[in-house]
């Protein structure tokens, strides 16, 4: 009459809150690699691709692999904030950018809104798109051409 189920109950809950921890604790981990790995992965579409890109003149020899889709280089101190999205897909860049910093897609079709459109150059299949006034917000897409 004076047994005690109360140490087998005490340890399966223990072992409950135990496991419920490193649930967790694993969750918050792989939350912050992922994120961690997408802000790297970001920033290196951005910069590393930007060196190609100023090679690309657009001269007759370039096949249309090499010319982006969109080319977006900032000329100002700071252009506010710059948005490429590939059309109905990922989202390539969408943040401010500094002096001589460069963006760039190669996808077949990139939605892209700026701004403050003097701020930056934009290329389209290698050709130059006229500048917008200060401080004017443009939004356009641009298609690769074949």
């Amino acid at each position: 009459m004076g047994r005690h189920r109360s140490d087998p109950m005490g340890i399966a809950r223990l072992a409950l809150a135990g496991l419920a921890v490193l649930a967790v604790l694993a969750l918050i981990v792989f939350g912050a690699r992922s994120l961690i790995g997408a802000l790297d992965s970001s920033e290196a579409e951005t910069a590393a691709p930007s060196a190609p890109a100023a090679g690309s003149s657009g001269a007759s020899g370039d096949t249309p692999e090499k010319i982006p889709t969109v080319l977006v280089e900032c000329v100002a101190e700071r252009c506010p904030t710059v948005f490429l999205k590939v059309a109905g897909g990922d989202v390539l860049l969408n943040r401010e950018m500094a002096r001589g910093e460069q963006a760039q897609s190669f996808d077949a079709k990139v939605d892209v809104v700026l701004t403050d459109a003097s701020t930056v150059r934009v290329r389209v299949n290698g050709a130059p798109r006229e500048p917008g006034g200060t401080g004017e917000r443009q939004e356009f897409t641009v298609s690769r051409e074949e």
